[in-house]
């Protein structure tokens, strides 16, 4: 029996990084991104959202866990990275292939990631979505997510991407 109640969802492990990479890359930035609906690529110049080093670092980190969504003919795609931060869930990198979009398996992998939480008691699941991104919002709040109305300034790191215009996150948040 697989932990989660969704058999098409595992944890991921570090063999899974290239994997991971290219989805998420694919996903966020570039041309590819703009078959999906989730893209950021008018809002961040480039195709790099991450890469292999900063994946293994943070999948490394203890208590760190990136959840992978595998299809029916084995390819990942899609994922969510899950983060502990006191008694909470911080939610970030969550991807689902742009072509795949559409589909039910951003819920699917949304519904595990509260699963998850709820097995590490966590009392939330919070998240920074960028702000001009209404119709993302607008899906998570349709989940049960709530503004909590902090914002934060998102500053360009030098990897991934050059920014288009001043940008900021929206924290959301879900009681578990």
């Amino acid at each position: 029996m697989s932990y989660f109640s969704d058999a098409a969802i595992s944890i991921a492990t570090a063999s899974d990084i290239p994997a991971i990479l290219n989805l998420l890359n694919s996903a966020y930035r570039g041309e590819s991104s703009k078959q999906g609906w989730t893209t950021e690529a008018n809002l961040i110049a480039g195709d790099v959202r991450t890469d292999a080093n900063s994946l293994a670092e943070l999948m490394a980190t203890e208590g760190v866990v990136f959840l992978k969504f595998l299809s029916a003919d084995n390819v990942l795609t899609g994922c969510v990275n899950l983060q502990p931060r006191a008694d909470k869930i911080y939610l970030g990198m969550f991807s689902v292939s742009p072509v795949q979009q559409g589909g039910g398996i951003g819920k699917r992998i949304l519904t595990a990631a509260e699963e998850y939480a709820r097995r590490q008691h966590c009392s939330a699941i919070f998240m920074h979505v960028i702000t001009d991104r209404i119709e993302l919002i607008q899906w998570y709040i349709r989940r049960g997510y709530v503004d909590t109305g902090k914002r934060i300034d998102f500053h360009e790191d030098g990897l991934t991407g050059k920014h288009m215009k001043p940008l900021q996150f929206m924290v959301l948040e879900k009681k578990i």
